[in-house]
């Protein structure tokens, strides 16, 4: 591939097709639901299920791909091109591997994992049925996640926004053939959401694969992968697993929290489903724009350029923060119209209203860990914030959001106030280290390149 073309790309070019990825990955999913919401609500609560237990296997083929996604960026930015190379055929193969294992983990084991889950009876047998079909063929996703990380660090992150947006329109063809029966197909409801998906993907890992040889300058050594393994699995895995513990401290944080607010009742738990919803949208930008400083600091490290890489993410998070608080404020001032689209219940418009007007705090600070926690992860330093993350998700996110919410009775108001809480005292942490520059001394590249 050529590494050159990407050193070149500017913060706006490396970050706009990530952000039409991630927002077309938010509004399919939507539509999904949508979609399968007129053939059943049972359907829709069946997929919805087991897509929570299918996120967390995401997140797990995830650790393989942050940790290429890293290393790659940083040997190209070192001109290293045949490690470059190496690292994405050894990340590839390694979750081709773990994916295997886990997809057949949840064909075999399925229904059991269901039952742990306290999944209704009667939602039992469409659930398993999506299960054993999407996780039956979750590798595909495991191989396509790592190639497009690949891919995105060389610079051509237009590429997997492309693959993205050909999967997804596959996916709702799929859906509607198979949901209404249109030219005679049959309708099998959330099978036939499961075939779909399955076959979207298995054609966008064709599509991937072929890029990823279309876009290698050098050929990829996949025949001697086995060899390559033991010489960069360790730099891709020292990336990828504290990224991995952090993204699931804040989902388990996040499960917690969601108990709480089952604690202020069906309302409570619906205003902040919608609520989530509108906000999704607002820190959309900032986790662009952390993407495309990671794949830019990363080339920047490998160079080691490192004052254009301090420079880089300064810059990036005044973009993320300005631009955060701006679309917090539109929501702000369109709470009620934005809410009514979910619902007309007064209530859930008028505590939704409250919690929009508190995101004008809320995604300023959150845009400091979108960002700066990306670009000390680009720099290879990992382990301060998975472990600043856990302290300051579990003692001052849970706890507060119990003490504020449910101790004092300020309800979801308390809730949001202890998310605030949460992400500046880490998003400040974050920043201080960075100003550290402790990054710096980091470096993930094994600049020692094996022979085919």
């Amino acid at each position: 591939m050529n590494g050159s073309k990407a050193a070149k790309l500017s913060l706006f070019a490396i970050t706009w097709p990530i952000f039409i990825e991630i927002l077309l990955h938010m509004l399919m999913g939507n539509a999904d639901t949508l979609m399968l919401s007129q053939y059943s609500d049972h359907s829709v609560a069946a997929v919805g299920l087991t897509n929570q237990l299918l996120s967390v296997v995401i997140v797990m083929f995830g650790f393989v791909a942050t940790g290429a996604s890293v290393v790659i960026a940083q040997a190209i930015g070192a001109k290293l091109e045949k490690t470059a190379a190496e690292v994405a055929v050894v990340s590839i193969m390694a979750n081709l591997f773990f994916g295997l294992l886990l997809s057949a983990a949840l064909f075999i084991w399925g229904d059991t994992f269901l039952k742990w889950m306290n999944t209704p009876h009667e939602l039992m047998k469409e659930a398993n049925s999506y299960l054993l079909i999407v996780g039956g063929f979750s590798f595909i996703q495991s191989v396509i996640m790592t190639i497009g990380a690949a891919i995105r660090s060389y610079g051509f992150t237009k590429d997997a926004m492309y693959v993205t947006i050909g999967m997804n329109i596959l996916n709702v063809i799929g859906n509607y053939l198979f949901i209404f029966g249109a030219f005679g197909f049959p309708v099998l409801g959330v099978e036939g959401v499961a075939i779909s998906t399955v076959f979207s993907r298995f054609l966008g890992l064709v599509v991937i694969l072929y890029l990823l040889f279309k876009r290698s300058s050098i050929p990829l050594p996949f025949a001697s992968s086995i060899k390559l393994i033991p010489l960069h699995i360790k730099s891709v895995l020292k990336i990828g697993l504290p990224s991995a513990g952090e993204h699931l401290s804040y989902s388990g944080s996040q499960m917690v929290i969601t108990f709480f607010i089952t604690l202020l009742g069906t309302s409570a738990l619906t205003t902040k489903v919608y609520t989530f919803n509108i906000m999704m949208f607002i820190f959309l930008f900032a986790v662009a724009i952390g993407q495309g400083t990671q794949i830019l600091i990363g080339h920047m490290i490998g160079a080691k350029s490192y004052d254009s890489a301090y420079k880089t993410c300064i810059k990036s998070q005044t973009y993320a923060m300005i631009i955060s608080f701006l679309m917090a404020g539109v929501a702000s001032l369109f709470a009620k119209p934005l809410l009514s689209i979910f619902t007309d219940n007064p209530e859930i418009i008028r505590d939704g209203t409250i919690l929009l007007y508190l995101t004008l705090l809320l995604e300023p600070g959150r845009s400091f860990n979108l960002v700066i926690i990306s670009s000390l992860r680009a720099a290879g330093d990992v382990k301060f914030p998975v472990v600043m993350g856990v302290i300051s998700m579990w003692g001052v996110s849970v706890t507060l959001a119990y003490l504020l919410g449910i101790v004092f009775e300020l309800g979801l108001a308390g809730i949001w106030i202890a998310f605030i809480a949460d992400e500046w005292l880490r998003g400040l942490f974050m920043l201080a280290r960075w100003k550290k520059r402790k990054w710096q001394k980091k470096y993930m590249v094994n600049t020692k390149e094996a022979t085919a």
